[in-house]
């Protein structure tokens, strides 16, 4: 049996944002097709973008879980959502344009499963861990997907193991020096596991609030554009790495400021709190 824990009350409704979050971070993963469209790598960065709007999604979804007392589980389910988004993203981007659909629908089959023996089996019997499990896999999925798109500027898998080397004035084709050969997805793995880690971790307590959770959550993801960025450098051409680098940049900054805005806001609501006062000996 499992005790609900009200955390944060009112703000936008969680069905909304899964809205907003899987038709967004759809929407953004393919306008990477642009570059396939225009034999150009300037629309890598929309790959990126895909990622924080999934991780915004993510986030409220580990709140709703976690208000069923799993406040410890955060890095659980943040665990969860990557591992179960990196076997569905690399086997989704092996069908070619339809990568981004695939993905969503083999996260969401290997994450009813993962909630089905959470509950089943290891008996947490948890209302919502089913629906979160299946959340929480398809944005694992569209973080790596996505953030693999803006570092090689493809979602397809061809491109995820070609990489290219140059010697003696010869450019060859390599498996090593690609995004999945040269071990960049483990990176994007960890970098995407933080980022939804980390934003209710941060923000859990009394004085939780959405807006400011959320806000951080962007902030992680832009963050965690900005390395992926510095990788891309050596897969796709320098100024569409460049590009990717600037908007991530400003992306943080922006909602680094809006972030610690809204904290000095939600202290000061605090700042005449008196503490619990122990009781007396031999009080009631």
């Amino acid at each position: 049996m499992s005790v609900k824990i009200e955390v944060g009350a009112g703000g936008i409704p969680h069905n909304q944002i899964l809205i907003y979050g899987l038709v967004g971070s759809l929407i953004l993963i393919y306008l990477t097709y642009l570059n396939t469209v225009t034999g150009t790598q300037y629309f890598a960065f929309f790959g990126g973008l895909a990622a924080v709007v999934a991780l915004l999604w993510g986030t409220d979804t580990i709140k709703h879980l976690c208000s069923y007392g799993l406040g410890t589980g955060v890095p659980s389910a943040g665990m969860i959502a990557l591992g179960s988004g990196v076997v569905a993203a690399l086997f989704g981007a092996t069908t070619g344009i339809f990568a981004p659909i695939v993905t969503v629908i083999i996260a969401a089959i290997i994450g009813a499963v993962a909630g089905l023996m959470a509950n089943a089996v290891v008996r947490m019997d948890i209302p919502v861990m089913v629906v979160s499990l299946i959340e929480l896999a398809i944005v694992g999925a569209m973080t790596v997907l996505g953030l693999a798109a803006m570092a090689c500027g493809t979602f397809e898998f061809l491109g995820m193991i070609t990489g290219t080397v140059t010697f003696l004035g010869f450019t060859m084709l390599t498996y090593e020096t690609s995004v999945i050969g040269g071990g960049i997805i483990a990176v994007i793995f960890m970098l995407g596991a933080i980022a939804i880690q980390h934003p209710f971790n941060a923000c859990l307590g009394p004085g939780e609030q959405q807006d400011r959770t959320l806000m951080l959550a962007a902030e992680c993801g832009f963050l965690s554009m900005i390395p992926v960025a510095i990788i891309s450098f050596a897969f796709i051409g320098a100024y569409a790495a460049l590009i990717a680098l600037v908007i991530s940049i400003i992306g943080w900054l922006y909602t680094y400021q809006q972030y610690i805005e809204l904290s000095k806001r939600d202290a000061y609501a605090w700042l005449d709190a008196q503490p619990i006062m122990e009781p007396e000996e031999g009080g009631a």
